[in-house]
C-alpha cells in the first residue's frame, strides 16, 4: 500500500515548523471527560517545589516544541536497527490534553490540580505520560494510581529525591520518591543513576534501603551492564518510570535546576527503558526538571523529547506483541 493511497501524498506535509507544537503534533483533547486514545500528554508546569535554579515550569513547552521535529513520519517511526515500526498511527493513538492549572504560590492546591488531571486520564484507560515541571509533581501523578493495581516505581535520577521533612515542607522536590513510598499502591522503587553528594542524608538512604529500594549509581551499572543491572529490577506485573533530566549528564542535557556530572548518556537510559518496557507493563510516565532557559540551543529539550518518544515505541510494541496494546 503506498503513502498516496493512505493521502499522506496528497494531504497537507506538515513540517515541524508549521502548526501548532502539541506533543508529537498529535491532536488536542482539552475535553477530560472525552479522552479517548491509548497515550494522553499532560503538562504540569509547577516550579515552586525548587531548592536553586526555577525555571521548570516552562519544561513542558519546551519539551513539546522538541517533539515537534519528531512528527515526521505519517505512518509512524522506522528503526532501521531494530527493523520496527514504532508507534504506527494505525494502532497507537496519542492526544495532548494541554497543562494542569498551577495556582502561584498555592503548591498543594497546584499538586492536586495535577493529581485530578492524572486520574481523569486514567479513567479513560489511557496511558499517562506527565510533563514536568519540577520532581515535586511526581508526588501528586503516583497518587492518582491509587484506585490501580501495585505498581513498581522505577527512577531515573541524580538524586534520591527521598527527603521526608525539611523545615516543613514534604512536597518540594527533594520530597516526591519518600512521599511514594508511603503510599499502599507502590510496592518498591528502584532507584537510577544516583551519585555524588545528593539531595538527601546518609538517614534517607538508609530508610530507602530499609523500605527495600535498590539504589544503583552510575558508575555501578556501567559496571553491571545493561542486563544486569535489569535484574536488578524486581519483576512487576505493572511499572511507573519517573525520570529526571539530570540523570542525564548536563554535557547532553544542561537544562535544568540543578545540573549533575558523571551522569547517563542518551543510550544507556534508552537501553533500560527499552528493557523495562519487556520486563512488565508500563502504565505511567512522568519526565520532569526541563528548564530551558539554562539552554539555549534547545539540547535538553530534544533529548526529552526524544526518550519519551523512544520510550512509547517500546512500551507500544510490547504491548502489541503481548496483544494488549
Amino acid at each position: 500500500m503506498t503513502n498516496e493511497s493512505h493521502g499522506y501524498e496528497s494531504g497537507r506535509l506538515n513540517l515541524p515548523f508549521v502548526g501548532h507544537a502539541t506533543f508529537g503534533k498529535q491532536p488536542v483533547c482539552l475535553d477530560w471527560n472525552a479522552i479517548d486514545a491509548d497515550v494522553a500528554i499532560l503538562g504540569i508546569p509547577f516550579d515552586m517545589g525548587t531548592q536553586y535554579r526555577a525555571g521548570a515550569r516552562f519544561g513542558p513547552r519546551a519539551i513539546r516544541e522538541a517533539s515537534t521535529l519528531f512528527s515526521f513520519g505519517h505512518s509512524g517511526g522506522y528503526d532501521h536497527e531494530d527493523d520496527v515500526v514504532y508507534l504506527p498511527r494505525d494502532k497507537v493513538r496519542i492526544v495532548d490534553i494541554g497543562d494542569a492549572d498551577i495556582v502561584h504560590t498555592d503548591t498543594l492546591k497546584s499538586l492536586a490540580n495535577a493529581e485530578t488531571a492524572v486520574r481523569a486520564i486514567l479513567k479513560a484507560g489511557a496511558l499517562p505520560v506527565s510533563l514536568g515541571g519540577d520532581h515535586a509533581v511526581h508526588a501528586a501523578c503516583i497518587k492518582a494510581f491509587d484506585e490501580q493495581p501495585p505498581v513498581h516505581i522505577v527512577h531515573f535520577d541524580a538524586h534520591l529525591d527521598f527527603v521526608d521533612e525539611r523545615h516543613g515542607v514534604r512536597y518540594g522536590h527533594g520530597n516526591p520518591l519518600r512521599r511514594a513510598s508511603e503510599m499502599k499502591h507502590v510496592r518498591g522503587i528502584t532507584h537510577l543513576g544516583i551519585r555524588g553528594v545528593s539531595s538527601s542524608n546518609r538517614g534517607d538512604y538508609d530508610a530507602a534501603r530499609a523500605l527495600g529500594s535498590k539504589i544503583l549509581s552510575v558508575r555501578q551499572i556501567r559496571r553491571l551492564g545493561t542486563e544486569a543491572t535489569l535484574n536488578e529490577i524486581p519483576k512487576a506485573p505493572r511499572y511507573y518510570v519517573t525520570i529526571d533530566i539530570d540523570g542525564f549528564d548536563p554535557s547532553i542535557a544542561p537544562g535544568t535546576g540543578t545540573p549533575s556530572h558523571g551522569g547517563f548518556q542518551y543510550y544507556e537510559v534508552i537501553d533500560l527503558l527499552k528493557g523495562l518496557a519487556r520486563l512488565g507493563d508500563v502504565v505511567g510516565v512522568d519526565l520532569v526538571e526541563v528548564a530551558p532557559d539554562y539552554d539555549h540551543t534547545g539540547t535538553t529539550a530534544f533529548l526529552a523529547a526524544r526518550v519519551l518518544m523512544d520510550f512509547l515505541g517500546y512500551i507500544f510494541h510490547e504491548r502489541i506483541k503481548r496483544g494488549s496494546g
